[in-house]
């Protein structure tokens, strides 16, 4: 598989750009434990144009988690292609077009995936932005704006047409948000339409190594991209990615294991943490992390942790936060 001159290993899987979640210390842990690709979170266009410095700081780029991709949203053409110009000077492998957001505030104003009521307008914007850069531009969509208007067979054909080099499609409608399962089947339709050239990257549900390989052996997508599943173990990519180069001889027990002690996972999060307190600030650097700290499998099950999963996320300086960290590899380790 190849988006424009990149190519990746047989079975790739990306991290999926997330809002306040994608910051540039997650996306350098994921992508050293395995992440083929990793994306920013997604930026709007106007801010970009304006260079509104916390904007400006969610597209900053490291060298070691290459390639990486840009993504911005917008509603209008000019703010777009401006955008589109702005972020491509920070020369990322791909800018990625959003046009899947489904939260109010992005698609009641027409961005995000409130596209999907002007197919003329997204495929205009699309067409623009690929002409005013020089570095391959992709799209991530979902299947339409609800149950009644699932389009995306056609729309992938005409985002094609546009001069995109890749597609990626969540597997849910605008209207169902994220509830209800994420539905492949008309993404491994797309991906079976003759006339698709261009890779066809699945998104939506995908949690565990079983499921991936799943989605790449039933529907025939070019890669996988995972989201939610990430938060607080970035290591899950080399979960996946151990099991999918296994082949049919993988054992069962090996699926989900990172083969990491939980030592080493703290480490990992606390890691986190140093990285996003110094790229970020203290302040703003522990509300990142506190997303994974909330929603990591390190901590579930732990009897009597109520207690100090309160401190851990109400923890206000590095020194407070790293030193529970501590208190809980202590604890989970002589445990074992």
């Amino acid at each position: 598989m190849k988006i424009g001159n990149i190519e990746f290993e047989p079975f790739p899987v990306f991290l999926a750009p997330m809002e306040d979640v994608t910051d540039i210390g997650f996306r350098m842990l994921c992508k050293r434990y395995g992440a083929s690709m990793v994306y920013t979170e997604f930026v709007n266009a106007d801010a970009v144009i304006r260079s509104v410095r916390s904007t400006i700081s969610k597209f900053q780029i490291n060298e070691s988690e290459r390639p990486v991709g840009i993504q911005i949203y917008g509603k209008s053409v000019d703010s777009m292609v401006e955008a589109a110009k702005v972020v491509a000077e920070v020369h990322p492998d791909v800018i990625d077009i959003n046009f899947g957001c489904p939260v109010k505030k992005v698609a009641s104003k027409g961005a995000g995936a409130g596209m999907l009521q002007n197919i003329p307008l997204m495929l205009e914007i699309t067409r623009e932005v690929v002409k005013a850069v020089n570095i391959p531009v992709t799209v991530k969509t979902r299947l339409g704006w609800d149950n009644e208007h699932q389009i995306i067979v056609d729309l992938a054909e005409q985002l094609q047409d546009c001069g995109i080099q890749a597609l990626t499609i969540h597997g849910r409608t605008r209207s169902q948000m994220y509830t209800g399962p994420a539905d492949w089947r008309l993404i491994g339709e797309v991906k079976r339409n003759p006339r698709m050239r261009i890779p066809v990257i699945g998104n939506g549900d995908v949690t565990t190594p079983e499921q991936a390989r799943m989605m790449f052996e039933r529907y025939g997508v070019d890669a996988v991209m995972i989201g939610r599943a990430t938060f607080g173990q970035p290591w899950l990519f080399r979960d996946v990615r151990d099991y999918l180069s296994s082949g049919d001889s993988v054992k069962p027990e090996i699926s989900g294991d990172s083969g990491f002690t939980v030592a080493e996972k703290i480490a990992i999060l606390k890691e986190l943490l140093r990285i996003n307190v110094e790229r970020i600030d203290e302040y703003r650097g522990i509300l990142h992390t506190r997303r994974h700290l909330a929603s990591t499998p390190v901590f579930k099950g732990i009897p009597n942790f109520r207690e100090t999963r309160i401190r851990m996320l109400r923890a206000e300086t590095y020194e407070e936060l790293s030193s529970i960290l501590d208190e809980v590899c202590d604890l989970l380790t002589n445990q074992s």
